[in-house]
């Protein structure tokens, strides 16, 4: 999923170095680079085209001032500098009423969208998104809805479908951003308590996540699994891939969210949803069939996401599919979401499990410090399991860095003339779905500090002159953290692991 920009590949590195890079520009020779995905696709049918080009003050109900004449060019250079800012939630947002009223993207401090840079024709760089996923805790069925994000000041190209929500109906909200920091400003005083929103803690923030009412929406869907109402699906298998030390033609399951095959430096984070902008007005809409129909010139704004990165570039590629729910505000076609994909992932979590740990930076404190209260804040709101003795075995900052290099190098090794088939998310990051994941690879190894505990970075990547990815060679050989004892090496499944109601919290739930 700091100070400086994020690059079009999502993610954050440390904050003090960073650099923003917009599609379809190459990545700098840089440590301390981004991860995460961004894509916009202009076209007036683009849902078939994803290849991408490849707590601040009160809100005010009146629109903001444009920066006078004299004052742009100040203004100019203020706003492609920022990385930070405000998105205003609706009053009762788990509500049909609240879902469907739009969330306002606007400038920290008293800025406005302009002076700041914080507006959705600048999604790339500061988009913000929002995704609900909700529980009917009668019955155990899932529906999702994407609510609308506008710029503050303008309004929906097309209103929000007003959802029809099951009753009782239980509403998890999440937040994803493609800039560094994202704070949460209620629409009414009551607003962000009363629907249990987090945003980290206080005077340290999550950064380009947030939640609301998470918690609660985990705990009645393992409720809802234990008393058999909700079924998740079996995850699948891909005859396709190659499992480690395993011959072609073999499969073996699909991988999901909480598999160290597919994780970065930040796990768990960002969201699925997209919009629909009007380039010319700056005006967005919900990304509905109807809409894209008649929407021309439309142009499709994607969150940098780990989900949509397994959602829509890996498990087509697999012959994979993730779990879906029907899409509330697009007549009901199924469709994905990042507490879908957590769902998934908890109902077969891998004995070897990818659990956010204490060195992803959007849970330090301070930018360095780990905390483990704070990691809980964040693991609790995506349904994992605090920190530990036993989720220290595979996710303390150490174990987490020891298995993302010796589970997802050879995967991606096995695998990698199926991967390279694969449209890469982000042109400027690899050639190829191999390229891409092996330098997202790479530059995770460094943003977690993995040197730090005895380990050697296994990946080595070529770049053009732009800076791109076009080749890879992996170093397989097993590596041990500092410190620690030898475990065993995983099987190619790595599963029968402790179920999520095993790991999960005190509370039994």
């Amino acid at each position: 999923m700091s100070t400086g920009h994020r690059s079009a590949w999502r993610r954050r590195a440390h904050r003090s170095r960073m650099a923003r890079i917009a599609v379809p520009l190459a990545i700098p020779l840089a440590l301390g680079l981004t991860l995460g995905i961004v894509i916009v696709v202009v076209s007036g049918s683009h849902g078939a085209n994803l290849n991408g080009l490849a707590l601040g003050a009160p809100p005010s109900g009146s629109a903001s001032a444009s920066p006078s004449p004299a004052n742009s060019a100040t203004a100019a250079a203020a706003a492609a500098a920022n990385v930070n800012c405000d998105i205003i939630v609706p009053a009762n947002p788990l509500t049909a009423k609240g879902l469907a009223t739009p969330y306002v993207l606007t400038g920290t401090n008293g800025q406005t969208p302009a002076q700041s840079g914080c507006e959705m024709t600048n999604a790339v760089n500061l988009g913000a998104f929002v995704q609900a996923t909700i529980l009917d805790p009668d019955t155990g069925k899932l529906y999702v809805y994407d609510p609308l994000v506008i710029t503050k000041g303008t309004t929906p190209i097309v209103p929000p479908v007003v959802p029809v929500l099951p009753n009782p109906a239980i509403v998890t909200i999440d937040f994803g951003f493609n800039g560094t920091d994202l704070f949460q400003v209620g629409a009414t005083p009551g607003t962000l308590q009363d629907a249990n929103c987090v945003n980290g803690m206080p005077g340290s923030v999550f950064g380009q996540v947030s939640f609301c009412n998470g918690i609660n929406f985990f705990n009645a869907a393992f409720q809802d699994e234990r008393e058999g109402k909700l079924v998740v699906p079996s995850e699948g298998v891909s005859a396709k891939m190659i499992p480690t030390g395993g011959a072609m033609g073999t499969g073996r399951n699909c991988p999901e969210t909480r598999n160290f095959d597919m994780v970065d430096q930040d796990p768990s984070d960002n969201v699925t949803t997209e919009y629909l902008l009007d380039p010319a007005t700056g005006q967005t809409a919900q990304d509905t069939t109807s809409n894209a129909e008649n929407i021309q010139g439309s142009a499709l704004l994607l969150n940098g996401s780990d989900n949509t990165l397994l959602d829509q570039f890996i498990d087509p590629v697999l012959g994979c599919t993730p779990f879906e729910a029907p899409d509330l505000a697009n007549e009901d076609q199924p469709t994905s979401s990042q507490a879908l994909d957590e769902l998934l992932s908890a109902a077969h979590q891998p004995k070897i499990a990818a659990l956010v740990p204490e060195n992803d930076e959007m849970v330090l404190v301070g930018g360095a410090s780990f905390d483990a209260a704070k990691t809980d804040l964040y693991r609790e709101e995506m349904g994992q399991a605090p920190v530990d003795a036993l989720t220290n075995q595979t996710s303390s900052p150490a174990m987490y860095c020891q298995y993302m290099i010796d589970i997802q190098t050879p995967f991606l090794a096995a695998n990698a003339s199926l991967l390279a088939t694969g449209q890469p998310p982000v042109t400027g990051v690899g050639n190829n779905l191999l390229t891409f994941m092996a330098n997202r690879l790479n530059m995770s190894f460094t943003n977690l500090a993995c040197q730090n505990f005895g380990l050697t970075n296994p990946v080595t990547v070529t770049l053009n002159g732009q800076g791109v990815a076009i080749a890879a060679t992996f170093n397989t050989t097993w590596q041990n953290a500092s410190g620690t004892s030898t475990p065993q090496m995983p099987g190619s499944d790595q599963r029968a692991g402790r179920s999520h109601h095993e790991l999960m919290n005190p509370s039994g739930m």
